[in-house]
């Protein structure tokens, strides 16, 4: 028994000794890793490291690589199938993460409309940003469900927001979270008549925004086809011997690496001609 005491008044002292010293902070990690957490947090995949990719680019190259030489029994055919397949996962990840940015844009200004009554009504911060977990936009209930659990957990304020910016990975998260941490740190009296001026510009820019992407829409879906027609082509003619075996040959090979080469350079103008500027999130 007398061990057993000892063990725990050991490990209760080790435990005051430790909430002494400062928490690490967190690295700074590469620009690439960022891009894919943030990618990751839009999209929605939560408990996924950027690492667990890995494992799936290599899945997808190897089944769309035999699946492309099955079809077109030409190695360099298969092996361009396979890098384009190496691509797949990101790419529905991206488009995952997009669809989910343009519902949450539209879900924004009236969860700042919520959190600007709550303050009016005489809610503390926490609270009234506790309370979208119930009242708000049914999109960004979980997230704020989230900063509830962890507020009322730790009952830090500027922790709680910093893990609801990480879980949002948002521009317009990020200059919401920073007007909250400002006010509640330097008080004030103008956040009800900052969240409304903050509501009617999103309003402003989802309307812009979306009639822009109406009239650009044409450009990516144009570039789309452009680039699937010829390896549609080329598909339908390599189930020929005789223009299989002309592919097989070096410049065969030459002429698929070229249009491979063009396609890329081709589809990445157009989707540079018809893409808006995005926000940075400057306010990490």
């Amino acid at each position: 028994m007398g061990v057993v005491v000892g063990l725990l008044l050991g490990a209760g002292l080790a435990c005051v000794w430790w909430s002494c010293w400062p928490a690490p902070q967190r690295r700074p990690s590469g620009r690439v890793a960022d891009r894919v957490r943030d990618t990751l947090a839009q999209a929605g995949v939560t408990g996924v490291r950027p690492v667990a990719l890995v494992p799936a680019t290599l899945g997808a190259a190897l089944v769309v690589g035999c699946l492309a030489l099955v079809a077109v029994p030409v190695p360099a055919a298969a092996f361009l199938a396979a890098a384009f397949g190496a691509c797949l996962p990101w790419l529905a990840l991206r488009s995952r993460a997009r669809r989910r940015v343009r519902r949450l844009r539209r879900c924004w200004p009236q969860a700042v409309d919520d959190l600007a009554s709550a303050v009016r009504a005489g809610m503390s911060l926490p609270e009234a940003v506790a309370a979208l977990a119930e009242r708000g936009p049914v999109e960004l209930r979980p997230p704020f469900a989230a900063f509830a659990v962890d507020y009322r957990a730790s009952g830090r304020f500027g922790d709680s927001l910093d893990a609801l910016k990480d879980r949002l990975a948002d521009p317009v998260a990020d200059r919401i979270v920073e007007a909250l941490r400002l006010t509640r740190d330097v008080g004030g009296t103008d956040l009800g008549r900052l969240l409304r001026t903050l509501s009617a510009f999103l309003r402003e820019d989802l309307a812009t925004r979306g009639e822009l992407e109406a009239r650009a829409s044409w450009i990516v879906n144009a570039a789309r086809l452009a680039v699937a027609a010829p390896w549609v082509v080329l598909a339908m003619l390599g189930s020929r011997s005789q223009a299989a075996a002309a592919y097989d040959t070096p410049t065969g090979v030459l002429v698929l690496v070229a249009g491979a080469g063009c396609s890329v350079v081709a589809y990445r103008l157009m989707l540079r001609l018809g893409a808006l500027p995005e926000d940075p999130r400057v306010l990490r």
